[in-house]
């Protein structure tokens, strides 16, 4: 038998395109903000992950530029060799302190941090238990581990407890803090209770909770008054509320120089541009010192609720600002979002496999930087779009 690679992948391809699952990458034509240019045409964003309006702040975008200037575009090398710079040093100071813990170590990606996290602290002989709906980059880090890999039920304790009374060897608890797909919040409480109980550590990735979260931005360990005793590894990413790029890891000492001498993520990666550094440095600085971000936030988060509602439109439990609107058919999800793109309005449709069968969705994302104006015409474009699709669909 022939081996065609490219006939066998355009198959696959084919097979996606069949079950309305194929992904294309939109164009954007101009920077991040409530209003972009994506293939040549404006449109009213409602996608982005930049919570709090930082991405194309004009602070931010100075200080990227001077730390351009005065240390140059690349990182260079690996942090280990000569890649470790003043603002990368400067960065993770700010950012421990920030969090409330002795250290923090910067990652080039969230998917690093979180690869390097893991296979750092378990292998074999371990065991890793994650929340069914964890972000991919943590399901693919526990199971590159090597450890015994289980996922409990979502935000489930009491299945976690289940897990952890057949676990061996070191056990790490794993978790997301706001779940990308659905915004609602871990249970953390609850289940960082019922890992201690079992002498188990948790890993918390708040990539979706720095920025909107905690009454000074902390994200989900200071919105519950949790400390490094309950969350000993906390994960977060600088390209989404911090509006930059990159991710970090806070812990104590001991773990963040465990990372440093184990994490192979992290020992065999250029260290990002110290310009990045810079910006996040700024950003960071406007997240924490410009409390009406994440109080606009929260009022526009009220207002889309109480309007999808009384619209109809099947919300999930979110108090975040993921405001995802279940569909259910992969087809009409996209459907959906092409009625409101043909209305200027850019909504994801998220399909499977990112999200389980027959719960394909809208996935609407609000930002400090959008108006009640613009909010106010994204939920009359919804109730235009809805009354277009067939009523059990929307």
């Amino acid at each position: 038998m022939s081996f065609d690679l490219a006939a066998r992948l355009a198959a696959r391809l084919a097979a996606r395109r069949a079950e309305h699952l194929y992904r294309q990458r939109p164009l954007l034509d101009s920077p991040q903000g409530p209003e972009v240019v994506v293939g040549g045409r404006p449109l009213l964003a409602f996608c982005s992950n930049d919570y709090l309006g930082l991405a194309n702040h004009p602070e931010v975008i100075r200080a990227l530029q001077q730390g351009g200037e005065k240390w140059g575009v690349g990182g260079g090398a690996s942090h280990l060799v000569i890649g470790h710079s003043t603002p990368h040093h400067e960065l993770e100071e700010a950012l421990a302190e920030f969090t409330g813990r002795p250290r923090a170590l910067l990652f080039s990606t969230g998917y690093m941090a979180n690869l390097a996290a893991v296979t750092a602290l378990v292998g074999q002989g371990d065991t890793v238990l994650e929340d069914r709906l964890n972000h991919a980059s943590l399901l693919d880090a526990g199971l590159l581990s090597g450890a015994r890999f289980s996922r409990y039920l979502h935000n489930d304790p009491a299945s976690l407890a289940a897990r952890l009374d057949k676990a061996v060897g070191n056990t790490l608890v794993v978790t997301d803090g706001v779940f990308s797909m659905d915004g609602d919040l871990a249970d953390l409480p609850a289940l960082c209770a019922t890992a201690r109980e079992k002498g188990a550590w948790v890993m918390v990735d708040d990539a979706h909770g720095f920025g909107p979260l905690g009454a000074h931005g902390g994200g989900i360990v200071e919105h519950f008054g949790l400390g490094l005793d309950e969350v000993p590894v906390l994960v977060g990413t600088l390209g989404k509320a911090f509006g930059t790029a990159g991710a970090f890891v806070a812990g104590s000492e001991a773990l963040i120089e465990t990372l440093i001498q184990f994490a192979r993520p992290y020992i065999y990666t250029t260290s990002q541009p110290p310009a990045v550094a810079c910006a996040t440095l700024k950003s960071l600085e406007l997240l924490r010192s410009e409390g009406w971000r994440r109080e606009h936030l929260n009022r526009l988060i009220a207002r889309f609720r109480a309007g999808a509602a009384e619209l109809g439109l099947t919300l999930m439990d979110s108090p975040t600002p993921i405001q995802p609107l279940v569909i259910g058919d992969s087809a009409r999800a996209m459907d959906f979002s092409r009625l409101l793109r043909e209305r200027g309005f850019l909504v994801g449709a998220i399909r499977p496999p990112t999200v389980p069968a027959g719960t394909a969705r809208l996935r609407v994302t609000l930002s400090a930087a959008h108006s009640e104006e613009q909010l106010d015409r994204l939920l009359a474009a919804l109730g235009e779009c809805r009354a277009l699709l067939p009523e059990d669909d929307a």
